[in-house]
């Protein structure tokens, strides 16, 4: 049984504590390592060793710090089947999903590798008489992240990408069901270039998330999870002094119009709605047709489509759809709340619940689920499923289409399918969510613009990546100057008369 490590000020640091956790392989259902859980001595160790490599990489100047980014692009790019088949093996998605998730981190990355541009501070001139007015970015310190399971890649790089290439040091806390990918990152990040113990990388679980929470050395965090989780540690970071980014759950709403090409909505809701097991905070888990005839027409649509959806491990090749969801506690939670839809009422059209792979009959496989005839009153609208499940909600205008989206209390994405540009217009000005797709069904944005939520899916006045990840990790300093005047006219050679 392997057993895995920290990370920390450069080398891998066996865990003190005596507690662990399990590291599944969710296709089989079998432990394949153990991760250990740090103490708050541990999270001590990490954050004292940033504290004192950290002065040196704020002093080292933003152009040579982006030339460590550049350098480890490149490594990504070298180890980039590497590290996706370790991510598949622990998460259980497919490999070019595996990738894909690599990828996006890689491109914040080469956002970041903009650093020198990114960090120049304002200048005024003679803002008073013999009087310049300017202002600096500097790093926070030593910053911290707390990232999810469904994305060990890429949201570790929205958050340390940055808070490097400001200058910070960075202590990330993965999640202990797929930690190998983090350990990887570290090692890559040294390999190009970093110093040790600028980043590291401390495992664990509520025992070191508190720790993060209540050092008095850590400046700021960053969090992505649930809800519950996200407003907890928002509030007792806050309470601490901290700088605080949280992004909780999700609900989000597809509408599909009358006019929408009823085929493109059908294949972005298959994507959408089923990709990765259904594990994306930014998945489409409702789709709102308006109209009973174009209700219809969706779900003729979509019903072959999910049929013929090939679910397996990532080692079957890269045609699979989609893989297994990461836990068994996530599968049982999974069918819960599709026993819980047909029990109040909802139409289960497709039906995955009997769904047995042969040979992997213990993973952690849930078959692809559709539901039609949902209501906003119904457990599986109302919570995150984080699975294969999409709901069908008919909404009889688009004006009731848009208060469903809009009356939800998460606010993370939502989409509108259409070929009519002003009810796109319409419905991307007044929908108070935070990511809008119009014909694009998962509207994460590009890495130089901003990723965020609303309502109860984002907490704290940042978003990650793009130009806020630059606000979010340093502070303005801003420098009022004034010269004495008569140096500049130099020196005199003549005596002077005593007075």
């Amino acid at each position: 049984m392997q057993e895995l490590t920290h990370y920390i000020n450069g080398q891998h640091v066996k865990g003190t504590s005596g507690r662990f956790s399990d590291v599944f392989n969710p296709a089989t259902g079998e432990v394949q390592a153990k991760c250990p859980l740090a103490s708050v001595e541990e999270m001590d160790q990490a954050v004292r060793a940033a504290m004192a490599a950290q002065p040196a990489w704020a002093a080292t100047n933003p152009q040579r710090r982006a030339r460590v980014m550049m350098e480890f692009v490149r490594l990504l790019n070298r180890d980039m089947d590497k590290l996706a088949e370790a991510l598949s093996r622990e998460h259980g998605k497919t490999f070019p999903d595996a990738k894909g998730d690599i990828q996006r981190g890689l491109e914040v990355v080469e956002y970041c590798v903009g650093a020198p541009q990114l960090l120049k501070g304002e200048f005024t001139d003679s803002a008073g008489p013999g009087i310049d007015i300017y202002s600096m970015r500097q790093p926070l310190g030593v910053t911290a992240g707390i990232t999810p399971f469904n994305f060990p890649a890429m949201i570790p790089m929205w958050m340390f990408a940055p808070a490097l290439a400001c200058g910070n040091a960075f202590i990330l806390k993965p999640s202990e069901r797929d930690p190998s990918v983090p350990l990887m990152l570290a090692e890559l990040m040294e390999e190009a270039g970093l110093p040790k113990g600028i980043l590291q990388v401390v495992n664990g679980d509520k025992v070191a998330v508190d720790a993060i929470l209540d050092h008095e050395v850590i400046q700021s965090i960053g969090f992505v999870g649930s809800t519950p989780i996200a407003q907890y540690i928002y509030g007792r970071g806050c309470s601490n002094g901290k700088r605080v980014q949280c992004f909780g759950g999700a609900k989000n709403h597809m509408i599909i119009m009358p006019d929408a090409d009823m085929d493109q909505a059908a294949d972005a809701l298959i994507g959408a709605g089923y990709g990765a097991a259904g594990e994306r905070c930014m998945a489409i888990s409702v789709a709102v047709p308006v109209g009973d005839e174009t209700a219809d027409r969706l779900i003729e649509k979509l019903v072959p489509r999910i049929e013929k959806l090939k679910v397996g491990p990532y080692t079957a090749g890269n045609d699979v759809d989609y893989g297994p969801v990461v836990t068994g506690e996530a599968k049982k939670r999974i069918l819960g709340l599709i026993d819980s839809g047909i029990a109040q009422g909802a139409t289960l059209v497709v039906d995955g619940r009997d769904f047995k792979l042969q040979g992997y009959e213990d993973g952690f496989f849930v078959g692809p689920h559709l539901f039609d005839h949902v209501t906003p009153d119904m457990d599986i609208y109302t919570q995150e499923i984080f699975g294969p499940v999409l709901s069908t909600v008919r909404a009889g205008s688009y004006e009731e289409a848009l208060k469903l989206a809009m009356d939800h209390e998460y606010g993370n994405g939502t989409a509108i399918f259409t070929r009519d540009g002003d009810a796109a217009r319409d419905f991307a000005a007044r929908v108070n969510v935070g990511m809008v797709g119009i014909n694009v069904p998962i509207p994460v944005p590009l890495a130089y613009h901003t990723f965020g939520g609303w309502k109860k899916s984002g907490f704290g006045d940042l978003n990650q990546h793009g130009p806020d990840s630059f606000k979010f990790y340093t502070r303005t300093k801003t420098v009022t100057s004034r010269w004495p005047s008569g140096i500049k006219e130099g020196g005199e050679f003549n005596f002077k008369a005593m007075d």
